[in-house]
């Protein structure tokens, strides 16, 4: 199943997580399948990856003339973070994006093909 019924999912929270250290908790406010929206609540363990976040987003924007770079960019999210759905579950895919205290993020039972990260 990827993303899910955005409505039903409202007020859940879901937690990014570096091993076993909680990074910060997401809680959703709505979606558009399939993604899911909400505000991110860090923790001060956020602190040294709010920049591979914030290069992330940058090189979203530029995507079209730096695909590669943004590959590059999210699969260091992507290898060493996971995100835990409100059941405390980690998620076998995700794709996530933080901005401040805002986040939207996709995901799914099956890791994502690699050229869909």
């Amino acid at each position: 199943m990827v993303g899910g019924n955005a409505i039903s999912r409202t007020g859940q929270v879901w937690q990014l997580r570096h091993g076993h250290e909680l990074l910060g908790e997401l809680v959703v406010t709505d979606g558009d399948f399939p993604w899911l929206n909400g505000t991110f609540s860090a923790t001060d363990a956020f602190g040294p990856w709010r920049d591979a976040f914030d290069n992330e987003l940058r090189l979203l924007e530029e995507i079209d003339d730096h695909v590669e770079r943004w590959e590059a960019a999210y699969r260091r999210i992507d290898e060493n973070l996971t995100l835990h759905d409100h059941t405390g579950e980690p998620v076998a895919g995700f794709l996530l994006h933080i901005e401040d205290d805002r986040a939207w993020w996709r995901w799914s039972d099956e890791p994502f093909p690699s050229d869909q990260t």
